[in-house]
C-alpha cells in the first residue's frame, strides 16, 4: 500500500490542476450562451442567427476530439493541453470583439474546438492513479469539469454587470481568453505526463487508430462514418436556413466524402503492415470494446445535452409554469454531474466495471421510460424526482463508461477516449436534430428503447482484468517483477 502511494504521489494536486483546466474548457466553450439575447440585440441578429451560432458551438468538437486524442498519445497530456487553451484564446478573442454574423459565426466554429479538452484529461488521469481508483478519479474530473457550462451561465453576466456598459459581455467573454492564457502556463510548470519513473507509452504509429486485426480494422472504418454523418447533418439543417446555399452544402459534403476517404486510407496504410505480419498476442486488444463504449456514452452524454435543451420548454409547456421555474429544473439536470458522474466511477471501481455499466444502463433506460409518461397529470414534485432520478442514472453511466475507457489499451487511451467522446456529440447532434420531429413522449421512449438496445450490448464488453494494476506500475518495477508487458 506504502509502495503504491509512493508510485502516484502527487496525484491528487494533477487530479486538481487537470480537472481545472477542463472546468476552464467549459467555460469557454459555453461562454456565448449567457448572453445569447444580449448579442442578438447588439449586433441586431435574428432568431435563425442565433440559433445557427448556437449550433455550429458542437461542430468542429467531433473532429478535434478524434485528432486531440492522437496527438495526446504522441506528445503527452501535459503539451496538448497547454497548448490547446493558448489556441483557443485567438477565436475567443476574436468572438468577443464580432461585430458582424460572419465574424461570430467563424470564430465560434473554431471555439468548438476546445471541446476536445475533455479526452486530454482523461489520458493524464489514467497515468496518475491506479486501476482501482480510477472510475472515480477519472468520475471526478469528467463531473466537476462539467460544472464549467454551470459555472459560465450564473458567472459571466456577474462579471459583466461589474464592468457595465453595453460592452460589458464582450470584456466577459475576453476575460475567458485571457484566463486561459494564463492557465496554461500555469498547468504547463505545474504537472508532469506521469509519475517519477513510469513510462509514458507512446503509439507504434501515428495517423489513426491501431487495431490488432482485419475485422477490428474493417470495424474501425464503419464506426468512423457516423462521425462524418454528424456534421452532413449540422450541414444540412444549415442548408434549411437561409444562411448557407444548397451549393454551399453540396460543397461540404464533398470535403466531408473525400476526408473520410482519407480517413480510411490512414486507417489502411497505419495497419496494413502489423496485420500482416501477424499481432503478438500480448499486444491484441478487443475493438469490440471501443464500439460499444462509443454507443454507451452516446446514449448517455448524447441524451443529456439534449435533455437539457429541451427540459425547460417542456416544463413550462406540461405544468403552466414560469419561465425562471422551468429554467431552474432544467439546469439542475445538469448539476447532477457534481455527484452523479464520480459516482458512477466509484461504483464501478467497487462492483466491477462491466457490471457497472449494465446496471446503469438498465436504469438509464427505464428512467426515460418512466419520463415518457409524464404529463399535466402528474404532480410537479414527482415529475422532478423522477427527472432528477433519470440525471443521476445517465450521468453515472457516463462515469461508468470513462473508468472503463482507459483500460482499453493504454497507449491508445486519448485515441479511444477521443472517439468514445466524439460519439457523446455525435449522440447530441442526433437527439437535437429528432427533438424537433418528435412530441416529448416519443422522444424520451425513443431514447428509453436505444438504452435497452446498448444495455444488451453491453453483455458483450470484456471486464477489464487484474492484469490492468501490472500495467500501471512503474516501468523499472514492471521489468523487475515479470519483465514484459501485460497488453488488455
Amino acid at each position: 500500500m506504502g509502495e503504491e502511494q509512493n508510485t502516484y504521489k502527487g496525484n491528487k494536486k494533477i487530479l486538481f490542476m487537470t480537472t481545472f483546466a477542463f472546468f476552464l474548457s467549459f467555460v469557454v466553450w459555453f461562454n456565448m450562451a449567457p448572453f445569447a439575447s444580449t448579442i442578438q440585440k447588439t449586433l441586431q441578429l435574428s432568431n435563425e442567427e442565433i440559433g445557427v451560432l448556437l449550433s455550429i458551438n458542437v461542430a468542429l468538437t467531433i473532429p478535434a476530439r478524434i485528432i486531440i486524442g492522437m496527438l495526446v498519445d504522441r506528445f503527452g497530456p501535459k503539451h496538448v493541453y497547454a497548448t490547446l487553451l493558448i489556441a483557443v484564446s485567438i477565436p475567443c478573442f476574436w468572438f468577443a470583439f464580432a461585430n458582424s454574423f460572419w465574424q461570430l459565426f467563424m470564430a465560434r466554429a473554431l471555439l468548438s474546438v476546445v471541446g476536445a479538452g475533455f479526452v486530454i484529461g482523461i489520458r493524464m488521469v489514467s497515468e496518475w492513479f491506479p486501476a482501482k481508483h480510477l472510475g472515480l478519479a477519472e468520475g471526478i474530473y469528467g463531473g466537476w469539469g462539467n460544472f464549467g457550462s454551470s459555472a459560465a451561465a450564473f458567472s459571466l453576466p456577474l462579471l459583466a454587470l461589474l464592468f457595465g456598459g453595453e460592452n460589458g459581455w464582450r470584456i466577459a467573454i475576453a476575460l475567458t481568453g485571457v484566463l486561459c492564457i494564463v492557465y496554461a502556463f500555469i498547468y504547463f510548470r505545474s504537472v508532469e505526463n506521469t509519475p517519477s519513473g513510469k513510462e509514458f507509452k507512446k503509439p507504434k504509429r501515428n495517423g489513426a487508430m491501431e487495431v490488432t486485426s482485419y475485422k477490428s480494422m474493417a470495424a474501425l472504418m464503419l464506426m468512423s462514418l457516423p462521425l462524418y454523418g454528424a456534421l452532413a447533418l449540422i450541414t444540412w439543417q444549415l442548408s434549411n436556413t437561409s444562411l448557407i446555399t444548397y451549393q454551399y452544402a453540396a460543397v461540404i459534403y464533398v470535403v466531408l466524402t473525400l476526408v473520410y476517404g482519407y480517413n480510411l486510407y490512414k486507417i489502411w496504410v497505419v495497419n496494413r503492415d502489423h496485420l500482416r505480419d501477424g499481432v503478438p498476442e500480448k499486444e491484441q486488444y478487443s475493438f469490440k470494446q471501443v464500439a460499444i463504449l462509443d454507443f454507451a456514452y452516446f446514449i448517455t452524454f448524447g441524451s443529456e445535452l439534449a435533455v437539457i435543451s429541451m427540459l425547460p420548454m417542456f416544463f413550462e409547456a406540461t405544468f403552466s409554469m414560469g419561465v425562471a421555474e422551468a429554467g431552474i429544473i432544467a439546469s439542475s439536470f445538469a448539476f447532477m454531474n457534481l455527484i452523479a458522474r464520480p459516482g458512477g466511477g466509484w461504483l464501478s471501481d467497487k462492483l466491477g466495471r462491466k457490471k457497472t455499466l449494465i446496471v446503469l444502463l438498465a436504469a438509464t433506460s427505464a428512467a426515460y421510460l418512466g419520463m415518457s409518461q409524464i404529463g399535466s397529470g402528474w404532480s410537479i414534485a414527482a415529475a422532478v424526482m423522477l427527472t432528477m432520478t433519470c440525471s443521476f442514472f445517465v450521468q453515472a453511466g457516463e462515469g461508468a463508461v470513462f473508468s472503463m475507457v482507459p483500460l482499453v489499451k493504454k497507449r491508445l487511451t486519448g485515441q479511444v477516449a477521443g472517439m468514445v467522446g466524439a460519439y457523446g456529440s455525435v449522440g447530441s447532434v442526433l437527439f437535437l436534430a429528432v427533438l424537433g420531429l418528435l412530441n416529448p413522449s416519443l422522444f424520451f421512449l425513443g431514447i428509453s428503447i436505444m438504452a435497452f438496445f446498448c444495455f444488451v450490448a453491453c453483455f458483450f464488453l470484456n471486464e477489464p482484468g487484474q492484469a490492468l494494476a501490472n500495467e500501471r506500475q512503474p516501468a523499472a518495477e514492471e521489468t523487475s517483477k515479470s519483465g514484459k508487458e501485460v497488453a488488455i
